[in-house]
């Protein structure tokens, strides 16, 4: 019986990219430094998220980093609970590449 790994599998570029995240500071630096954020895959390597991002919207990509959110613990009453942990990828694109999102 054959087992599958969970990290050989082949994701698809919408499969990767869940959404941008736009905040103040995200927004200032797509102005300023031509970088974006997104919130992608957990199991989405650097390579999926630059060929994901320059495949969806026809840009070249010059670096990317990803920082990995844990839960943090929460309590409502008498309730615990954990906000759901998330990867975010920070994309840099080429100097005449822009991405609009509105």
């Amino acid at each position: 019986m054959a087992v599958l790994s969970t990290f050989n599998i082949e994701l698809q570029p919408h499969e990767v990219i869940f959404r941008p995240v736009v905040t103040e500071k995200g927004t200032h630096q797509s102005e300023k430094y031509n970088v974006y954020g997104f919130e992608v895959n957990p199991r989405a390597t650097k390579h999926d998220i630059k060929s994901a991002v320059e495949s969806l919207w026809k840009v070249r990509v010059v670096r990317v980093r990803t920082q990995n959110y844990v839960g943090k613990p929460r309590r409502h009453k008498m309730v615990q609970s954990h906000t759901q942990a998330w990867k975010k990828a920070i994309v840099e694109l080429h100097e005449e590449d822009r991405i609009a999102f509105f």
